[in-house]
């Protein structure tokens, strides 16, 4: 984790921690999950993986979205939870209040690490977890989660705000896709969220 310098507002490295370049563009990394809230009163976090590939990789550090930023935190301890879920304490986040600041934010990886994990059975959807809606208004209905295939209709679970919404997965919906702002821009049927 960095902390900002009051007198210019530079990045400070975290104690102890090896400063990582930010040089690299955004794009260079890839979402391999999300953040929930903190588990515990030590400031451990839970992060929910997209795969159970991601979760086994072996790292010392996560970026975590920050401001549109990607921010490094060093990690302290793991142990898993399930497949895709797993308790972290990253360096210098000691308590519940600290670790609050950092729930429900997207996780990355440097690509040059995540092309390195073999998948198995991808869908073609849930290459937009991590992903923010666009409505045909302009309203950002929040971000995609979670791609429920269970039945014969795809749905995304777009979370914002402790809110919890269920959009079809369709391409007849979906008007546009920027990779590079990951946002999906939607146009939603009438009354679908009433």
């Amino acid at each position: 984790m960095f902390a900002f310098s009051a007198e210019n507002n530079t990045p400070q490295p975290p104690k102890g921690g090896v400063v990582l370049s930010l040089k690299a563009p955004f794009r260079e990394l890839g979402v391999i999950g999300r953040t929930q809230k903190p588990h515990g009163i030590k400031g451990d976090l839970n992060i929910v993986f997209q795969k159970a590939e991601y979760a086994d990789i072996d790292t010392e550090f996560y970026f975590l979205e920050i401001d549109g930023i990607p921010v490094p935190f060093f990690v302290e301890e793991f142990t898993f939870s399930n497949d895709t879920t797993a308790r972290v304490k990253f360096a210098d986040v000691d308590d519940e209040k600290i670790a609050s600041r950092y729930k429900n934010l997207s996780v990355f990886l440097p690509y040059d690490i995540v092309s390195t994990v073999k998948i198995v059975d991808v869908s073609p959807w849930e290459f937009y977890i991590g992903y923010s809606i666009i409505d045909q208004a302009g309203n950002e209905l929040g971000t995609i989660t979670e791609v429920d295939e269970a039945t014969i209709n795809v749905l995304f679970l777009v979370e914002k705000d402790e809110e919890k919404l269920l959009v079809p997965a369709t391409e007849d919906f979906i008007v546009a896709v920027d990779e590079i702002n990951r946002r999906v821009e939607m146009n939603l049927p009438e009354g679908l969220f009433d």
